[in-house]
């Protein structure tokens, strides 16, 4: 291996155990504080006030390797929509700032997952344009004090702050505690996939020169 290979390689490492990020957003509706580990080993510490959505989020680290510290203060005398709106909106911007630019990674990543009764695809592109397809329907309105509505504006606020394009399909399902977890966990082991290092990948993965 000649030198600028090695120095390629020595400066991949470096991304690999430094993909972080920190970000704090205020408004009258909700105070916000996340930090993200791409490279973690699925530690978490949440904390949003709705408990279903604190077990969602702690899915979605554990299953996509990620650590994730998440403390969420929100308007919840009024509902949980500007909570898990605004989680969101800041988890896309951390996910955003930690991939820095991109360079080396896959990009794409799916994961057909399968819990209990419940079946969804989630497929997902780091190409820096928003998008969300969101195709599924729950047959309860509610999974303790999360409104299931919510789950899409959970989704549609990621792709948004995170400039990702996603699709999640539920294939299959029955209960809405099993068909929501499922989602959130493909939604993690895409991600993971989408952020690897390629190491055939020299600069971004597009024909453009750019992810944006």
């Amino acid at each position: 291996m000649d030198k600028a290979n090695k120095a390629d390689k020595k400066d991949t490492m470096k991304q690999m155990t430094g993909r972080t990020s920190q970000i704090e957003r205020a408004t009258k509706e909700t105070d916000i504080s996340v930090r993200l580990n791409l490279d973690g080993a699925g530690a978490a510490k949440v904390s949003t006030g709705i408990g279903f959505f604190d077990h969602m989020l702690e899915g979605f680290a554990r299953h996509g390797l990620f650590d994730l510290e998440c403390n969420v203060k929100g308007d919840l005398q009024v509902d949980g929509h500007h909570t898990v709106e605004d989680t969101g909106i800041v988890l896309g911007q951390a996910i955003a700032e930690a991939l820095g630019d991109k360079k080396g990674i896959c990009r794409y990543g799916s994961c057909i997952l399968p819990m209990d009764d419940a079946l969804v695809l989630c497929s997902l592109d780091l190409c820096g344009r928003p998008y969300l397809n969101f195709d599924c329907t729950f047959p309860t309105q509610r999974v303790g004090e999360l409104e299931t509505e919510l789950v899409r504006e959970f989704f549609y606020a990621v792709s948004y702050s995170a400039g990702m394009n996603i699709h999640v399909k539920m294939l299959d399902g029955i209960n809405s505690h099993h068909m929501i977890e499922a989602a959130f966990k493909a939604f993690a082991k895409a991600l993971d996939r989408a952020t690897r290092y390629d190491e055939r990948i020299t600069d971004v993965l597009s024909t453009k020169g750019t992810l944006a």
